[in-house]
């Protein structure tokens, strides 16, 4: 995630920041131009100082400090949230705080959607698998005593809100033996099973997509006991980036997307604190721009190049603070060669 720029007096302004802490204008992103602006009265935005355009619209949400976006004019909610078919009961305090933090990953997902130019329609009845959220809790009144399972169908992508609580989310990452768990993990996940069906599925590329991550008419049902009942097949770190990837190809392809995205939206974090570990040239050779852009790289190799040092560098921090790895997984080149289809599936968008 890049830095930001307070419209008004110019201070750097983060992601998630709704109020310029120098000025104290009310800030809110603009999702088309990716601009942090400040709003003055009427929400009309500031410009150096002075009123400049017609007023904006916040979202919907903002009055329940879970987003910082702007809405299109005549629209009620943003880009984003837009996308929510159910939210929890806003009532209960912990769901709001669960949502908040919900809402927070969602909207990292959505900034990185935006600048890959990736489809998202909305479902409605011009797109009845458009790309849907629906966020809940495991009330027995509304879930007939069934636990709320975090997936996805079809285009709608359902979260369990308790994965928002830090303690809840550690056990079930203990339990399932997994070594990373996070809400913008879960997000990027899950929403590599909707690109699958669009970019792959629909677009063609069935074929050249199973080369590389296996038959996806595998059963899926079968597979799934199968990896929770007689573990991950050996020798999975040679050929997968996960343990649950090696579940099934539509997994492999799932959790490849994450980590590709991992890997750009961290990358870009990185370069705008000054952390760079320099990859470089470009495949074709020519030297990269000084202000290396991740979101608009033409080979999958020059992510690597950067990736990998710098993963192996902050592990090595977060090791010398007493603390685990920040990215606990091998980029094997059986994996380089999926996150490079990947690339190339969103590269071609």
């Amino acid at each position: 995630m890049r830095l930001f720029s307070c419209s008004n007096c110019h201070t750097t302004l983060h992601f998630d920041n709704s109020r310029c802490l120098s000025c104290q204008s009310p800030v809110a992103l603009d999702p088309e131009t990716m601009d942090m602006l400040a709003l003055g009265d009427g929400d009309v935005p500031l410009v150096d100082g002075t009123p400049q355009g017609a007023p904006r619209n916040l979202c919907a949400n903002a009055i329940h400090n879970a987003c910082n976006w702007l809405a299109e004019d005549g629209e009620e909610f943003c880009l984003a949230c837009r996308h929510n078919l159910v939210i929890p009961d806003l009532s209960v305090p912990e769901n709001l705080e669960n949502w908040q933090k919900i809402e927070a990953a969602k909207h990292m997902l959505f900034y990185s959607l935006q600048r890959f130019g990736l489809p998202m329609p909305p479902r409605d009845d011009a797109h009845p698998e458009g790309l849907a959220l629906e966020f809940l809790s495991d009330d027995p009144a509304l879930t007939n005593g069934q636990p709320v399972m975090t997936g996805h169908d079809r285009g709608l992508i359902t979260l369990n809100i308790a994965e928002a609580s830090d303690a809840e989310r550690e056990a079930r990452r203990v339990a399932l033996g997994e070594p990373f768990r996070t809400l913008i993990g879960h997000f990027r996940h899950e929403v590599g099973h909707y690109y699958w069906n669009v970019l792959v599925r629909d677009a063609g590329r069935l074929e050249e997509c199973r080369a590389l991550f296996g038959n996806d008419e595998e059963d899926y049902g079968e597979a799934l006991n199968r990896h929770y009942q007689q573990g991950p097949v050996a020798g999975w770190e040679t050929s997968f980036i996960s343990a649950y990837a090696a579940s099934h190809p539509w997994e492999d392809f799932a959790e490849c997307w994450a980590h590709y995205f991992h890997m750009v939206d961290a990358l870009e974090t990185a370069y705008a604190f000054g952390l760079k570990t320099n990859p470089d040239t470009d495949e074709d050779g020519l030297a990269l721009d000084v202000n290396f852009d991740p979101y608009r790289v033409r080979s999958v190799k020059t992510l690597i190049r950067a990736w990998v040092p710098l993963t192996v560098a902050i592990n090595g921090i977060n090791r010398s603070m007493g603390q685990p790895d920040l990215y606990p997984f091998v980029v094997s080149d059986p994996v380089v060669a999926k996150l490079d289809f990947i690339h190339r599936l969103i590269a071609g968008r």
